[in-house]
């Protein structure tokens, strides 16, 4: 497990963190380590790495993990938010953001947190403006195109794709639990960055189908035997002995009839339809 900050860095750029936009926010050159030839501003992952420790310790200081709000509208960011708040015990709000949960008391849904994290500014926009009403302190992951109003500790990173915004919050929750104790920096932590990652519910299913098609196989039929007799042990010898086709046939309503013979006048005569 990864138990340094070279370590830390060598994921991040796996999992393609540092990767920014064409556009940077003049507020996020500070963050940048250079642009490529294509245009695309490349993150500084050293600082995105010292800001996920300072916001790490930020989130150690409220005693109570359930006065954190962990929200995400963007649905790459939304399985991470789950985990996220299993492992430190923060409130999950992943998907469409309620207005007024922060501002509108009369709502059932209204909540006083005492920390709000946001995966992106720009789709979470709702619960920053509310969160600035209710003077509620912000942490966000931010890319180089995103605004900073309202945010009071940014993390530069790429948080529009979805390997970089499960390494985030798998890094985030990985250094509370340090520093609350429940887990030893020596040991490391044995919850892999997979369980964090989106996986597309279509994609899923498709999986399922493609197994189920592989595992299943058709009945074999059992193996016949051509030399038992047929029908169970019945045998056709004997039961009609030498019958002449020739012959009248016996028996049964219409046995020897003459189909020769004019047919019999109806009985209700008279009647000329």
């Amino acid at each position: 497990m990864a138990l340094t900050k070279e370590e830390d860095v060598q994921m991040m750029l796996v999992c393609k963190t540092h990767l920014g936009t064409r556009n940077c926010d003049y507020r996020m050159k500070r963050y940048v380590f250079r642009r490529t030839v294509d245009g695309i501003h490349i993150i500084h992952l050293g600082k995105t790495w010292e800001k996920i420790m300072v916001a790490a310790r930020v989130i150690v200081t409220i005693e109570n993990p359930a006065d954190i709000i962990v929200a995400s509208q963007r649905p790459y960011g939304s399985r991470a938010v789950l985990k996220f708040s299993q492992y430190t015990g923060a409130l999950p709000m992943a998907g469409r953001w309620m207005p007024g949960t922060l501002t509108n008391q009369i709502t059932t849904k209204y909540l006083e947190p005492r920390l709000l994290i946001v995966t992106d500014p720009r789709t979470d926009a709702q619960a920053l403006k509310e969160a600035s009403y209710a003077n509620i302190p912000v942490l966000a992951l931010c890319d180089t195109d995103s605004p900073l109003e309202n945010v009071d500790i940014a993390i530069p990173a790429n948080n529009k794709g979805k390997e970089s915004i499960a390494l985030l919050y798998w890094l985030l929750a990985r250094e509370v639990q340090y520093l609350r104790g429940t887990l030893s920096r020596t040991a490391g932590w044995d919850i892999m960055v997979d369980s964090f990652f989106w996986r597309d519910p279509e994609e899923l299913e498709q999986r399922d189908e493609e197994n189920q098609a592989s595992e299943w196989v058709a009945p074999q039929k059992p193996a016949e035997d051509w030399n038992a007799p047929a029908g169970g042990g019945d045998t056709w010898e004997g039961t009609t002995g030498d019958a002449s086709w020739d012959a009248p046939a016996t028996g049964g309503a219409g046995a020897g009839d003459d189909w020769s013979a004019p047919a019999a006048a109806p009985a209700a005569e008279g009647q000329n339809w």
